[in-house]
């Protein structure tokens, strides 16, 4: 018999990432491939749902294989983009139509008509969220407003909706489940915080029938099993979260005042702040998170919608880089960043500054402006974003942040850590496996099946974390975020000066 291990599917904006973790921290088997993305208009973003089913398996049986006779799987943790969407038939487990991503901002308007209408401060009483295109119940509204025929089948219970996690459990139980957790169900703009619990109001509110929505379960809990003629294996799915709140778990930051980023397509900062939700003042959004046993618990989010995607942009698009990673190479040497500033605002600014319409804006340019000023330029905004959101949670939350924790592909930069810590003078925290988001899913799934037997023992098993120190001067770093702060104002101004 091998290592009592879990399975973690780790599905992403752009790819998905598969591990078998063993009971003593190990990776016993590791597997990553990439989809395609769509984007039929300007701002639009779509995946096809089918692909990302078949790509998921495909790199869940190859991790597999990969750890061989080494793990006895107990369980299958899932952790998953947040936000998006997927509409589907429940009887043959056919997209209706292709996923929208939570980029997407094709319900701008929608929003914009509601938060004219007066709704958006109860919306925010209710599900601790803003009126953005960025979360689910816009899209759904969307879909079911373009496509009427699809409004009466999903009123008769015909079809099934939900965000990735509830995707990949319907197809790997052959639509015997049809469920989602608290964490994922917290961003849909339909999931009352208090009360724990689909909110009949914001249902009615966005034409969203009832009959659509899954169940709401334990993030370590029962959602069934997937079922060998997928895997190869059957096995229990006892762990689900969304990919920032299983960040969260997995760098054990499960009692109030711990905070986390994570820097992948988008940078995502959350701040438990325990088993009550806290309301923000401060453009923040209020979310389901989990306590040290997968139960629910509260947090604080703010979120840059564009950080490593960035970075993909300089390289697929500009062609400045020919690898992600050649950024540090090229960031290090230069003195200082020569007053250029990168907003990447490609599909608005999220927190906290909500503004749909903005785009991106690159300002300071010279006859003296290099490639390696626009990609170190790139790598500070994801430092700069983290910076802002991080102060807007001190003032909500009224504790000092004592220590960052990071994950996510970005933080194996050294160079950006250090500028990090730098902008925030505190200490900046990297585990030893960056994959937290793959590693915590596998956390509650291993919780659920007693391959850990706590909180704790799953964090031992991970390795010593690194820690980045301030390096900047405080004078230094107030005056990089000043120039930050004038870039970010000129790119809401852009998008709110519409007459010219």
């Amino acid at each position: 018999m091998g290592t009592p291990s879990v399975l973690a599917i780790d599905q992403g904006t752009t790819g998905t990432t598969c591990l078998v973790v063993a009971r003593d921290g190990r990776i016993l088997g590791r597997a990553y491939s990439e989809f395609t993305q769509h984007f039929p208009k300007p701002g639009w973003v779509e995946h096809d749902a089918n692909e990302i089913w078949e790509v998921s398996r495909r790199v869940a049986r190859e991790a597999l294989a990969a750890a061989g006779g080494n793990a006895d799987v107990r369980g299958v943790g899932i952790t998953n983009q947040r936000e998006t969407v997927v509409l589907w038939d429940r009887e043959t487990l056919e997209p209706v139509a292709r996923a929208i991503v939570w980029q997407d901002r094709r319900t701008t308007d929608m929003c914009r008509a509601l938060k004219v209408a007066g709704h958006e401060a109860e919306v925010r009483a209710r599900t601790g969220l803003v009126l953005d295109p960025y979360f689910s119940g816009t899209k759904i509204a969307w879909l079911l407003e373009q496509r009427p025929d699809l409004r009466g089948r999903a009123e008769r219970g015909d079809l099934a909706v939900g965000t990735i996690d509830t995707w990949l459990v319907a197809r790997l139980t052959n639509g015997r489940t049809h469920a989602t957790d608290p964490t994922n169900a917290s961003r849909t703009l339909l999931y009352n915080l208090r009360e724990r619990a689909w909110d009949p109001w914001a249902l009615e509110l966005l034409g969203v029938p009832r009959a659509l929505l899954p169940e709401v379960r334990p993030s370590a809990g029962d959602f069934g099993t997937a079922l060998g003629e997928h895997l190869g294996i059957d096995a229990p799915i006892s762990g689900v979260a969304g990919d920032q709140q299983s960040a969260l778990f997995g760098q054990g930051c499960w009692t109030p005042g711990l905070a986390k980023n994570t820097y992948g397509t988008g940078a995502f900062l959350l701040l438990n702040t325990g088993s009550q939700p806290v309301p923000s003042k401060h453009g923040l959004l209020t979310t389901a998170a989990c306590d040290a046993t997968g139960g629910v618990a509260y947090a604080l989010e703010g979120s840059v919608f564009i950080a490593g995607a960035a970075i993909q942009w300089l390289r697929d698009m500009l062609g400045l880089v020919t690898r992600a990673d050649e950024s540090e190479a090229m960031a290090r040497p230069l003195e200082d960043n020569a007053g250029v500033y990168f907003v990447p605002a490609f599909v608005g600014l999220g927190a906290p500054h909500w503004e749909p319409e903005a785009r991106g804006m690159l300002v300071g340019l010279t006859r003296g402006t290099s490639k390696a000023h626009v990609v170190r330029a790139a790598l500070e905004a994801m430092a700069y974003g983290t910076a802002e959101v991080l102060s807007a949670m001190e003032a909500d939350s009224g504790v000092p942040t004592a220590e960052l924790r990071v994950d996510g592909g970005a933080a194996l930069n050294d160079w950006l850590m250090t500028f990090q810590a730098s902008l925030l003078g505190v200490p900046v925290r990297r585990p030893a496996l960056v994959e937290t988001t793959a590693l915590g899913a596998a956390g509650l799934a291993g919780l659920a099946t007693g391959v850990w037997a706590s909180g704790a023992d799953f964090l031992a098993a991970q390795g010593a974390p690194r820690r980045f120190e301030p390096v900047l001067a405080p004078a230094e770093a107030a005056r990089l975020k000043e120039g930050w702060g004038r870039a970010v104002r000129a790119a809401v101004h852009w998008a709110r000066d519409r007459e010219g």
